[in-house]
C-alpha cells in the first residue's frame, strides 16, 4: 500500500517546556545552585535549524558558534544545550520535527495516533565551546528504547484526543501532559551520562 497524502501543521504552544527542562536538569544535579538557565535571542538557533546550502558545513551555523555568540560573559564551566531534531518513523513518509502529534492509517478502524518529543542534548566546554561527546554513554538508552516490545504509554494517544482542527492542540490538556512527560523522560534518561566528569 502507498501513503498518498501527508499534511503537517505547525501550532504554537506555551507549555513551559523550557522551564521543565531546567527543572529536570536541576533535579538530576541535586538542585545544584550553579545550574542556571541562560536567556538567548528569539531567533538565535535559526541558522542551526535552517542552514544555508553549502558544499561544506558552515561552522557559524553550528551549536558551538551560536551558543558562544550569546554567552560571552556567562563564565560557565559547561553548557548543556537542548534542541529539537527531525525523525522519520520506519515505513512512513512522515517528517516529525521537534515536538508534536501525528495520526495515520486507513479509514477510522485502522487509524492510530501518537505523541512525539524529538529533543537532543549537546554538551559544550565552557571555555573552548568544543563539543563533549556523550555518544557512547547514551548508547544503552537508545538500544533499550529500540528493543521495546510495546509502545511507550506516553507516546500513545487515543484517536479521540488527536487535535482536530490542529489549532486545538495548544489547549489540549492530554497532549500537554503527555508531551511534558516525554520531554522529562528524555532528559532524565540522558542526564546521568551528561553529568559525568570524564
Amino acid at each position: 500500500m502507498t501513503i498518498f497524502e501527508y499534511e503537517g501543521t505547525n501550532v504554537p504552544i506555551d507549555w513551559g517546556l523550557d522551564d521543565l527542562v531546567v527543572a529536570r536538569v536541576r533535579a538530576a544535579t541535586g538542585n545544584d545552585p550553579a545550574v542556571r538557565r541562560i536567556s538567548y535571542p528569539k531567533n538565535a538557533f535559526d541558522p542551526f535549524y535552517h542552514p544555508k546550502p553549502h558544499l561544506l558545513p558552515d561552522p557559524s551555523e553550528g551549536i558551538p558558534a551560536i551558543v558562544q555568540s550569546f554567552t560571552p560573559n556567562s563564565n560557565c564551566t559547561r553548557y548543556l544545550v537542548v534542541t529539537k531534531f527531525k525523525s522519520h518513523p520506519q515505513g512512513t513518509n512522515l517528517d516529525l520535527d521537534g515536538i508534536g502529534t501525528y495520526n495515520q492509517g486507513l479509514g477510522s478502524v485502522l487509524r492510530h495516533s501518537h505523541v512525539f518529543a524529538n529533543v537532543a542534548l549537546t554538551l559544550l566546554d565552557g571555555r573552548s565551546y568544543a563539543r563533549i561527546d556523550r555518544t557512547l554513554a547514551t548508547m544503552g538508552n537508545r538500544f533499550s528504547e529500540s528493543m521495546r516490545m510495546t509502545e511507550n504509554p506516553l507516546k500513545h494517544l487515543d484517536n479521540a484526543d488527536f487535535p482536530n482542527p490542529p489549532e486545538a492542540a495548544a489547549s489540549s490538556a492530554t497532549l500537554r501532559e503527555k508531551t511534558r512527560g516525554l520531554v522529562a523522560e528524555e532528559i532524565d534518561k540522558a542526564m546521568p551520562a551528561y553529568l559525568k566528569d570524564e
